[in-house]
């Protein structure tokens, strides 16, 4: 559909990568590719840190750990899309100075409920507009058990 646009799947998952990886061969997919990796790693690599336009994560975790994870793969004036679930007034208060402190700003916020359900989410735009510090990720379970 964009065969213009350069795509990375990363997953913390070798079940999903390899899946992910038999989906692009049988469909002939081009530009694109799947890697084994946890973010934490891979965006302290200099090929991957501040090197895309946009991020996009699944609701996988609160926002402050998510933007921990996805920011810093982020250039300058590129965005971070976040999908989250149910209500997220309270989660984008406590992830505001997390955000801040990793060069992210919230510009948007597109509410809305699944197709025939009665089931909330919400697209989370997040404009990179300064360098994320290099000790940023955290390793290991820090963003998660202790947000910024």
């Amino acid at each position: 559909m964009l065969p213009d646009v350069e795509f990375l799947l990363m997953d913390s998952l070798n079940k999903r990568i390899t899946f992910l990886n038999e989906v692009i061969k049988e469909l002939s997919l081009t530009s694109i590719s799947a890697i084994h990796s946890r973010a934490e790693d891979l965006a302290q690599n200099d090929l991957s840190r501040e090197q895309f336009d946009l991020c996009v994560s699944r609701a996988v975790a609160n926002l402050s750990t998510l933007s921990e994870y996805c920011i810093p793969f982020v250039k300058l004036d590129g965005m971070f899309i976040s999908y989250k679930s149910g209500e997220i007034e309270s989660e984008l208060i406590n992830a505001k100075n997390a955000i801040s402190i990793l060069g992210g700003d919230i510009q948007s916020t597109d509410c809305f409920t699944l197709p025939n359900s009665d089931i909330d989410r919400s697209f989370v735009g997040i404009k990179k507009v300064k360098k994320t510090n290099k000790k940023y990720p955290r390793k290991g379970a820090l963003p998660k058990n202790k947000p910024l």
